[in-house]
């Protein structure tokens, strides 16, 4: 689900398909609109229970979620555009597919992930094992 950020081609809490197969960009692609984050404008990858933290975007969390035994899995993704303007995604990850998206998104872009926290952190690690 892309959560939010800056990319106006798709509303904000919208469903649709993560496509890392592309050498030089990922893409987003929903029912409603589609975009493009290309690899090399890549400028930081952070992983956490909370969405948004390093670019700066506003995503309401209602109180019912804050409290919910379910996790929830966001990458926050930070990049340059073709202009150089800088640009924000976040998206929220099935948990079974988080770690083989991190791997490929930071060995395209070259970029190592952040943690938004050290609880974050520990949980990434321990679903690795």
């Amino acid at each position: 689900m892309y959560v939010g950020g800056t990319m106006a081609a798709v509303a904000e809490k919208t469903d649709g398909q993560l496509d890392l197969s592309g050498a030089d960009a990922l893409s987003f692609t929903a029912k409603t609109g589609q975009f493009a984050i290309p690899y090399k404008g890549i400028t930081s990858i952070e992983y956490g229970q909370k969405a948004g933290r390093r670019v700066g975007l506003a995503v309401a969390v209602s109180p019912v979620a804050l409290f919910s035994k379910k996790r929830k899995h966001y990458l926050t993704i930070g990049f340059n555009d073709e202009k150089g303007g800088k640009q924000g995604a976040v998206f929220e990850l099935a948990k079974g597919v988080v770690h083989s998206v991190v791997s490929t998104i930071e060995t395209k872009s070259g970029k190592k992930i952040e943690f938004e926290s050290d609880e974050a952190r520990q949980h990434f690690e321990k679903e690795a094992k």
